[in-house]
């Protein structure tokens, strides 16, 4: 059956976030955009915030961004519904020198940034993208459009590459992006001029690399979307529309407080100030609760009755390496959201959870699979074990099924993008 115009239209939307959100910081900013537009207001850290109920509110640090919305008829110990997800994904991230080459060549000199499928990025059209400090203390976005590429050595200098490739992380992922002499040429320069500035004003620069390609629907009945970074750009964004929705619909007033908490560096174990090991989302909490008149103990009897959901994508069962997945629980693309289950707590999804998440997708209209790891594989992890330790709020782990994780570009279900954000309207909705 082929896709009705509800999940066309989110996959669309999804291709333009991603789009806007070439890096982290990118992400955080677009959240942020999109939210204003809504009639959110923006808040700085360093100022004092608003004490009374009824606002819609989002605040950035970095490359995360948390937004909520306070119910005129909230008290002390309303409860609060998080949607945790990340925003930074797998790939290359520019070393201090970047600019660099041999034998004519132009490169870019780059780090591994988590743990990408390296063969992935190549032979693919590539784009610069983050955030560059200034010397007069401004922090400017910035994004190139396709500049880079990672070319493969032809199969007739390497005979046996169909037998198994393996890059050097160093010597072997060293994109080109021009020709010339490397010493009269500044790949800052290229970000500079996007972002209007001078380029001799770079005091320190957080650059990645990012897919330069379009997200795009694909497939028989157009099942398939394909797009870089759905890991974790497809929650964060079916959690921003949610919130929105949510928030209009039901007016002024709730039972709950809606939250999203955007976090970055979750490729990297999560610990940093705008991680989910870090305080960003308790400093957050302690803020609006305490615009609410909450003291210490009104905020743990709040935190009691609250939830997380950390919404992040899983794998869906590959039909060339069925071997890999349990051999029972095999979730598959177009077939709704996922609850993720680990026995070690790899995922923080217990059996009160798993009934949680069972009644918003039923109240949602939504089906929902499953997700456990073949006791072979080791399991990842998440941002919902971290958050349910440092906040003792309990969390449910959830997301969409995709193939080809952490690749350049991954693929997931159109019907599932759509179904995880109306999963995330219920359970904003409280």
């Amino acid at each position: 059956m082929p896709a009705s115009s509800a999940p066309l239209a989110h996959a669309s939307d999804l291709a333009d976030f991603v789009a806007a959100s070439p890096s982290s910081y990118h992400a955080a900013e677009e959240v942020a955009r999109r939210l204003e537009h809504a009639g959110f207001t923006r808040l700085d850290e360093t100022a004092a915030w608003p004490q009374q109920p009824g606002g819609r509110f989002v605040v950035l640090r970095d490359g995360a961004a948390i937004a909520w919305a306070v119910p005129t008829d909230a008290v002390p110990t309303t409860p609060v519904h998080v949607l945790g997800a990340h925003t930074d994904s797998p790939g290359f991230k520019l070393k201090p020198r970047p600019t660099t080459g041999a034998k004519g060549w132009l490169q870019a000199a780059v780090e591994v940034y988590g743990g990408p499928l390296l063969n992935s990025w190549l032979d693919r059209e590539l784009r610069l993208a983050g955030r560059l400090a200034l010397a007069d203390g401004r922090v400017v976005l910035a994004a190139t459009g396709p500049l880079l590429r990672l070319p493969q050595l032809a199969i007739h200098l390497d005979r046996g590459v169909n037998d198994g490739l393996a890059l050097d992380k160093q010597t072997g992922t060293q994109p080109v992006w021009g020709l010339g002499d490397p010493e009269s040429a500044d790949l800052l320069a290229e970000l500079a001029a996007e972002a209007a500035v001078d380029p001799a004003e770079i005091r320190g620069f957080d650059v990645v690399v990012a897919d330069a390609a379009r997200g795009a629907v694909f497939g028989k009945d157009g099942a398939f979307f394909a797009s870089g970074r759905l890991d974790d750009l497809a929650s964060v964004h079916a959690g921003v529309g949610a919130l929105i929705e949510a928030t209009t619909r039901r007016g002024a007033g709730g039972a709950v407080i809606p939250m999203l908490a955007a976090f970055d560096h979750e490729e990297l174990g999560s610990e940093s100030r705008s991680g989910a090991a870090g305080p960003f989302l308790e400093d957050v909490l302690e803020r609006v609760y305490d615009g609410l008149g909450a003291d210490a103990s009104d905020r743990r009897r709040a935190y009691a009755s609250s939830w997380c959901l950390s919404s992040d994508v899983g794998h869906s069962v590959h039909p060339n390496y069925v071997h890999r997945h349990d051999p029972v629980v095999q979730p598959v693309l177009g077939s709704g959201p996922i609850l993720k289950i680990n026995a070690n707590q790899r995922y923080a999804t217990d059996a009160v959870g798993a009934a949680a998440w069972a009644g918003w997708c039923e109240a949602a209209g939504v089906s929902s699979q499953e997700f456990v790891s073949n006791n072979t594989v080791p399991c990842g992890s998440t941002i919902g074990p971290l958050t349910a330790t440092r906040l003792g709020i309990r969390t449910v782990d959830v997301g969409i099924p995709i193939l080809s994780m952490h690749s350049a570009r991954e693929l997931a279900g159109v019907s599932d993008l759509y179904d995880l954000s109306r999963v995330a309207r219920t359970f904003f909705a409280g």
